[in-house]
């Protein structure tokens, strides 16, 4: 009979528990990061109300005036009502998931609050999962919101919630990447919102987010851009229900990689010297 030594099974029960204890620090300490910064935004009245209030209130203007409208060529085929209810959906989460995100790393490196975090043993990739799955709950939160509102004027429930999910975990990675990248870009935390809005309001303009296009040379151009793939995935699972848009998200995946890519080669801790 073949007898075990002790020790070797002790060393081998040692070395394959070591990893797995890893493993479940990592997740507690990803779990606190993400409780953190739901605390940190809950107990911030202003933020937390303009994130919701803007799309909600937005929404229900849209549905005082195109509530119970009939689908016409200028929404593509479908209401008023069906195309703002994706839309605005999109805006928001454009707006959780690079705005404010960008924003927000601007002004923590401004104050030294990244400076003293890189100092803490805390993993810079557990820091920004963290802020990303804060961002993608606060977006889901914003798309549900935006749906009960649009539900009320008759707009319908989504058509493909699969399509929902994979679309907006998406853009929600390409967004926060790319907001990064400009938190990462800009000098200080009071040029930040003159550097997001400088970017966005043009994108969310041309891509069709408050308006239809129907400028091909313009939609092409949007197209490749990361605000009209979102919106064309997010608009056609609300609607049509028609499965995963490739080209769409692949677009979003690429801006998604460059986003990252910048943000990990210029992303500063400490503030900029004066």
């Amino acid at each position: 009979m073949t007898t075990l030594n002790p020790v070797a099974v002790g060393a081998t029960d040692e070395t394959t528990d070591r990893p797995s204890r890893h493993r479940r620090s990592d997740l507690g300490v990803l779990l606190h990061q993400i409780r953190y910064e739901q605390l940190s935004f809950w107990r911030n009245p202003q933020a937390m109300i303009f994130t919701f209030v803007f799309p909600i209130a937005f929404i229900a203007i849209i549905g005082a005036v195109f509530g119970g409208g009939e689908a016409s060529d200028f929404f593509y085929g479908r209401t008023g009502m069906q195309y703002y209810t994706a839309t605005i959906a999109a805006v928001s989460v454009l707006g959780a998931c690079y705005g404010q995100l960008a924003i927000a790393l601007a002004a923590r490196r401004q104050t030294g609050v990244l400076k003293r975090l890189h100092a803490t043993p805390l993993p810079a990739w557990i820091y920004f999962a963290g802020l990303l799955a804060h961002c993608l709950m606060v977006s889901v939160i914003d798309v549900v919101l935006v749906v009960s509102v649009g539900a009320l004027y008759d707009a319908p429930v989504p058509a493909d919630w699969a399509s929902v999910g994979v679309t907006l975990l998406l853009g929600s990675v390409c967004y926060c990447a790319l907001g990064a990248a400009v938190a990462s870009l800009v000098s200080n935390s009071e040029a930040a919102p003159a550097v997001v809005q400088f970017v966005q309001f043009p994108l969310v303009f041309i891509s069709g987010s408050y308006f239809p296009i129907h400028s091909d040379t313009l939609n092409t151009l949007a197209g490749l851009l990361p605000v009209k793939p979102f919106n064309d995935a997010l608009l056609s699972a609300f609607t049509t229900g028609d499965g995963l848009h490739w080209k769409q998200h692949g677009i979003l995946l690429a801006w998604g990689v460059l986003g990252t890519l910048i943000a990990v080669r210029r992303f500063r801790w400490d503030p900029r010297p004066e």
